[in-house]
C-alpha cells in the first residue's frame, strides 16, 4: 500500500480547516488504506488527512483497546471538564512532548468508511485524548495550541524517537 510523506509543523494544510467528505467512493477508501499504511510506517496511533497533506475531514486511528477505525466528517458534539495530558506528541511535530489540556470527556459522531453513523463516548482514557487530536487536526489545531507555554514543550533526545525520514 502507498505510505505518503507526514506534513510537518510549518506546512500551511496543517493549519487549515479540513473539508467535508461529500461521498465516501474508491478514492476515499484507497486514501484510507494509505493514511493506515502512513500511520504504522510512523508508529503512530491516529492521523488526520491533512497530516498527509490531503484537506479532508478523515482521520484514522489505531489504539491497544480497540479496532483501527477510521472517522469521517467527525464532530464533537459535547466535551466535560478539563485534564493535562502528559508527554502527548505528534507525527506532525516528531522529536518534541507537551503537556495540554485535553477534555475529560467527549461524545463524537461520525461516518465510517462504509458511509455508517458512529459514534464515540470516550473518558478520561486515550480514547479520548486521540479522537479530540485527530478532530484538532482537521480544524487546522495542532496539539502545541493547547499547552499553557509553549516554553514546555520538551525536545526528546534523539534516541528517545524513531526519525520519520528513517
Amino acid at each position: 500500500m502507498i505510505v505518503r510523506p507526514i506534513r510537518y509543523l510549518g506546512d500551511p494544510v496543517l493549519r487549515k480547516k479540513a473539508k467535508q467528505v461529500e461521498l465516501i467512493n474508491d478514492d476515499i477508501h484507497v486514501l484510507v488504506e494509505s493514511m493506515f499504511s502512513s500511520m504504522n510506517k510512523a508508529q503512530g496511533v491516529g492521523l488526520a488527512a491533512p497530516q498527509v497533506g490531503v484537506n479532508l475531514a478523515i482521520a484514522v486511528i489505531d489504539i491497544p483497546t480497540h479496532e483501527p477505525f477510521t472517522i469521517i466528517n467527525p464532530v464533537i458534539t459535547k466535551s466535560n471538564g478539563m485534564r493535562i495530558v502528559e508527554n502527548e506528541g505528534c507525527l506532525s511535530v516528531p522529536g518534541y512532548r507537551g503537556n495540554p489540556e485535553r477534555s475529560i470527556e467527549v461524545f463524537v459522531e461520525a461516518r465510517d468508511v462504509n458511509n455508517k453513523k458512529i459514534k464515540f463516548h470516550a473518558q478520561d482514557n486515550l480514547l479520548a485524548q486521540v479522537l479530540e487530536h485527530e478532530i484538532d487536526h482537521l480544524q487546522g489545531s495542532l496539539y502545541i495550541d493547547r499547552l499553557k507555554d509553549i516554553n514546555e514543550l520538551v525536545k526528546l533526545n534523539s534516541l528517545d524517537w524513531n526519525d520519520p525520514e528513517e
